[in-house]
């Protein structure tokens, strides 16, 4: 073995001056430059030397003969992560350690997905929007208990045209926004998320935005979980207009949600409270169950408060078969879903679809309509989606159609 190896070894094991039990090989004598490293790797059990009683010091070893030496003081808990990731192969060969090498390797681990997708409006706004939107994420393990995820997001417009008839492109192509950054972990039997993060709940029908704030739930079958934040990144939206609500950037979100499933039914209910121009207050109760095999039904109802006037009840209602697995080509899926939805029932709602109402106004009273949509696994990890909107107004104001074509790659 060489000198320097000895030395790196030993000092990874914190060997000192202080005396061992009797030296035991005869060609490593007191004095010798390696008496102390040798004799602390021998009474650790590191290193056996041969049955003459020898050391063998100057002899030559082989890759794995020192694999064997080196998982050795790994098991000791000596820190040789550099000799281990030399010895990598030899280590995998032997079957020692190899699990816990992986798992200091995955400590940070860095995926992706790209999304490309065109929007087509017809109706009483006629407009068009292409875009590629690219995101990745960061994990990091901080400890066995608590983890960090962050998001960084660019998206490119291209080949659009707003309701008023003016083209844009290449916007944003030089942002990057970091638009999550949170951490995940657990007090007690309590679990914890702190830090810029998605604030959806369920079929995000009330609200689907970013906020910096925490989420407590505690529970399994029966799950109590408690939120509170601040809007960011809210009040804005694509090129295009999507179907509005309240809330606005800065704005205090609080929501406490009981979910259960009971059986094959899944069934929750929410009560929301915001801080708008409006001060919202929602109840959403809803539940899922399959109906036949590969057959889910879903609805629920909204109940608003707010300074908006009108009408304050909403609902959704779905049937969904199947659905495209990343994971799984060839995998498919459709759905239907029926909305109508009062203006106070909903914060930042999900949908793709285009419905241009001005959220302060006093003539609109939200939308209703339908959408349809389709998806598939075309390779493992490609999965493309189409969706068709018919929205109205519930005061019949506007009349808008969307056709929204995405392709997603995920890495």
């Amino acid at each position: 073995m060489k000198k320097s190896l000895v030395l790196a070894m030993a000092m990874a094991l914190g060997v000192t001056a202080s005396a061992y039990a009797a030296n035991p090989f005869s060609d490593v004598p007191a004095g010798h430059w390696a008496y102390d490293a040798v004799n602390k790797l021998a009474a650790e059990g590191v290193v056996d030397g041969y049955p003459d009683g020898t050391y063998g010091g100057d002899k030559l070893m082989t890759r794995y003969e020192m694999a064997q030496i080196v998982a050795k003081a790994m098991a000791k808990g000596a820190n040789v992560d550099k000799l281990a990731a030399e010895f990598a192969d030899e280590l995998d060969s032997l079957g020692v350690r190899v699990a816990n090498l992986e798992k200091k390797a995955d400590n940070v681990k860095i995926t992706g997905q790209i999304r490309a997708s065109y929007r087509d409006v017809d109706g009483d706004a006629k407009s068009h929007e292409g875009r590629l939107r690219t995101r990745l994420f960061v994990n990091g393990a901080i400890n066995e208990d608590w983890t960090y995820t962050g998001r960084f997001e660019n998206s490119q417009y291209y080949d659009g045209k707003d309701s008023n008839g003016d083209s844009y492109g290449n916007k944003g192509e030089d942002e990057v926004k970091l638009n999550w950054a949170y951490v995940t972990g657990k007090v007690g039997g309590v679990k914890v998320m702190a830090g810029r993060q998605d604030f959806k709940l369920h079929t995000g029908n009330v609200i689907d935005a970013t906020v910096d704030g925490g989420i407590l739930s505690y529970g399994k079958d029966v799950k109590l979980t408690g939120y509170v934040g601040k809007a960011v990144d809210s009040g804005t939206w694509d090129n295009l207009d999507d179907v509005k609500g309240d809330l606005e950037d800065g704005d205090r979100l609080y929501a406490v949600d009981l979910s259960s499933k009971i059986g094959v039914v899944d069934a929750y209910v929410t009560y929301y409270k915001a801080d708008t121009v409006n001060n919202n207050e929602i109840w959403n109760v809803g539940f899922a169950l399959p109906v036949v095999k590969d057959l889910k039904l879903s609805a629920e109802y909204m109940n608003g408060d707010s300074d908006v006037k009108g009408d304050d009840n909403g609902y959704v209602v779905g049937l969904a078969y199947r659905g495209a697995k990343a994971a799984k080509p060839g995998s498919w899926g459709v759905y239907a879903n029926y909305y109508d939805q009062a203006q106070a029932t909903f914060l930042e709602h999900t949908i793709d679809g285009y419905a241009p109402f001005d959220f302060v106004s006093d003539e609109d009273d939200g939308f209703k309509g339908y959408e349809v949509g389709a998806n598939v696994a075309l390779a493992k990890n490609i999965v493309a989606a189409v969706k068709y909107y018919d929205l109205e107004g519930r005061d019949g104001n506007y009349d808008e159609q969307t056709l929204w074509s995405v392709v997603v790659f995920t890495f």
